[in-house]
């Protein structure tokens, strides 16, 4: 007698419903719509800069030369300009500390090359070289001894107050040490090139370079190495990164080593060009948070963009507003940008 076992029916596979594909084809559109909001303001700046510069080309009643002249210079300009705002970008964006002492610190690293230059004799850009770690040193240093307590309390006028102390202590450190007279260190390259029409020198063309090379190092570090994976949690929400074991102070000082060390590459690629002051640095402060809110706070290329857009309008605007007149130019971008968005060109959207 044969048994048979009775089985429940076999039901069929669940198959994907279409409100599935909806919600995945939803979500690709939200995304791909975000990414295009995000890079609007970017792509339509640049448009109104090549706009600008081609109605200056057509209708603009200058020299082409001078035009193209203004050009090269500008964008020189405007490598030296961020490569003085991406320390300060860093330091703005993951510490929320306004550092007054950026141009002073500037002006140190300036001096610090000189000093190797001419009283050790050793070559301009391995001056720079060597000047880089003494000046991550001393921003971490500031920062360990000074700005570290009142930073992870939350005290948002102490930083302030100790940053322009640093300043001040700085700028008069070197009055009186070298006094007012305007020094100059001779340049490693001499010679320069043609660019269509225009001149470069290479010591600018080498400024340029070593902004472009430092925005690239420091956006890989941030994006790509466990480090600058702390930086980016400390600077989205440092409590949040404590809590899963991110030493806050630890980088906290690293963050404000990192941006010295940055101005210590733009005293040193800059120092052969320049008139050599005491208060020398103080000239590229205010461009500089410019740049850093313009471009987007803590965003390295941004900040990169940010100089090379403020650079343009200066020297272009100076062919029709020479002196300062340039600077109404760069403010009003400075106003239009932040009335259209708040952020800057590459910060994060709420």
């Amino acid at each position: 007698m044969s048994h048979s076992t009775s089985q429940p029916p076999r039901q069929p596979p669940d198959e994907p419903t279409g409100e599935v594909v909806a919600d995945e084809s939803t979500s690709s559109a939200t995304t791909v719509l975000a990414r295009l909001r995000d890079w609007a303001m970017p792509l339509g700046l640049a448009g109104a800069v090549v706009l600008g510069l081609l109605l200056v080309y057509t209708v603009g009643g200058r020299d082409s030369g001078l035009i193209t002249q203004s050009i090269v210079t500008g964008l020189l300009l405007g490598g030296v300009y961020a490569l003085v705002s991406i320390g300060l970008t860093l330091i703005f964006g993951v510490l929320g500390v306004v550092n007054f002492a950026q141009g002073s610190m500037l002006t140190l690293s300036m001096f610090l090359v000189y000093v190797m230059v001419t009283s050790m004799g050793i070559p301009v850009y391995v001056a720079t070289l060597i000047a880089i770690p003494i000046m991550f040193a001393f921003g971490a240093t500031i920062q360990t001894l000074f700005l570290n307590k009142l930073t992870t309390s939350g005290n948002h006028e102490g930083p302030l107050l100790i940053t322009l102390g640093v300043s001040l202590l700085i700028i008069n450190g070197l009055l009186m040490i070298f006094g007012g007279r305007p020094k100059s260190v001779p340049g490693g390259v001499s010679g320069s090139i043609t660019v269509f029409g225009a001149i470069a020198s290479y010591e600018r063309l080498i400024a340029f370079g070593g902004a472009a090379v430092v925005a690239l190092v420091l956006t890989l570090a941030l994006k790509k190495t466990s480090f600058g994976l702390s930086i980016r949690a400390v600077s989205a929400n440092s409590q949040a990164a404590s809590l899963v074991g991110v030493n806050v102070n630890r980088v906290y000082a690293m963050t404000f080593g990192i941006g010295a060390a940055c101005v210590a590459v733009a005293g040193g690629l800059t120092v052969p060009f320049l008139s050599l002051t005491p208060t020398v640095g103080e000239q590229f402060t205010i461009l500089a948070f410019v740049i850093v809110v313009l471009g987007g706070l803590g965003n390295v290329v941004g900040a990169m963009v940010g100089g090379l857009v403020i650079g343009l309008v200066q020297t272009v605007g100076a062919l029709y507003l020479p002196g300062t007149g340039s600077l109404i130019l760069v403010f009003g971008v400075f106003v239009l940008v932040l009335f259209f968005r708040p952020q800057g060109l590459f910060g994060a959207t709420s």
